[in-house]
């Protein structure tokens, strides 16, 4: 797996962020979401917006993304459910995204909202997208500074290139069990893949699946990522040997998109996100499922 990186200023830093605050170029989003687990609910967990938190402080000029509101289905069983590309490509465009801007993007907590939305402005077709390594954390722990102003931007004109590939289902997924050319990764916790954590109903992981948890390609202190070279050779440890395709997943589609997002980054070109992933697939008793105590 190579080191070199694809597209180098997919990822930013934050002093290349404080520099170009006033680009009038550039558009930055603010992607944090928290989920709230609830056992026995319709769905494994609430998605809540971090609106509020936004409110009282965030980079200077940066707009709120709501992702369970604008670009995800109200009607779907799981939560953060791709909508379909006219509506998430109106949301980027009424948010001021269009075909000549630089698109920010940072999150709380964990990158993976922000890679989320990097991996939904791809399967639109824009790759002028990047995110900030760090997120929201390192700019405070920096003591850079902060608004509480609103923000927005004119509204953008998008030009979409639809790449549909990119996010795949659960038959296209239980089609590659199986196949040797496909490496399917699991992007949770060891906990959640050894089967230990019952979390979306029937412990386990998608048979065959290896696993490169987004949380270990992350510095705790510092919450920038891990140097390329350290993110490569987890990948390279966990999966042994190149495969032609990666298909990515985790509980909702949304940590799968940081596996995603490095892998693309690493040189592969036919790399996907399982979308809805283990919210869908744990409690589908259709579905085959594999724990290091049992496959049932």
């Amino acid at each position: 797996m190579g080191r070199s990186l694809r597209y180098p200023d997919a990822l930013v830093t934050t002093g290349w962020l404080a520099d170009h605050l006033h680009d009038p170029d550039l558009r930055i989003f603010d992607c944090s979401t928290v989920l709230q687990f609830e056992e026995g609910g319709k769905r494994p967990y609430r998605v809540l917006n971090c609106a509020d938190e936004h409110r009282a402080g965030h980079i200077p000029g940066a707009h709120y993304f709501d992702l369970q509101r604008d670009f995800s289905e109200d009607d779907s069983p799981f939560g953060m459910t791709l909508a379909a590309p006219e509506t998430v490509a109106a949301a980027f465009e009424s948010a001021g995204i269009g075909d000549g801007t630089r698109v920010i993007l940072y999150s709380r907590r964990s990158p993976s909202w922000a890679t989320r939305f990097w991996w939904m402005l791809r399967w639109l077709g824009f790759d002028n997208a990047s995110v900030l390594d760090g997120g929201f954390e390192k700019w405070v722990a920096e003591d850079r500074p902060q608004s509480t102003d609103a923000s927005t931007y004119p509204r953008g004109n998008l030009s979409v290139r639809l790449r549909p590939e990119v996010f795949v289902g659960k038959d296209e997924v239980r089609a590659s069990i199986g196949n040797p050319a496909t490496c399917l990764v699991n992007a949770l916790g060891r906990d959640v893949f050894l089967g230990e954590n019952p979390r979306y109903g029937r412990p386990g992981r998608i048979p065959g699946s290896i696993n490169v948890p987004q949380a270990e390609l992350v510095d705790p202190k510092t919450h920038a990522f891990l140097p390329p070279e350290k993110i490569s050779h987890a990948f390279e440890r966990a999966t042994g040997h190149g495969a032609d395709r990666y298909i990515t997943y985790c509980g909702g589609g949304i940590f799968a998109t940081v596996d995603a997002f490095w892998l693309h980054q690493f040189g592969y070109d036919d790399v996907a996100v399982y979308e809805n992933s283990m919210s869908e697939w744990g409690p589908d008793e259709s579905l085959p499922i594999e724990a290091d105590q049992a496959t049932v």
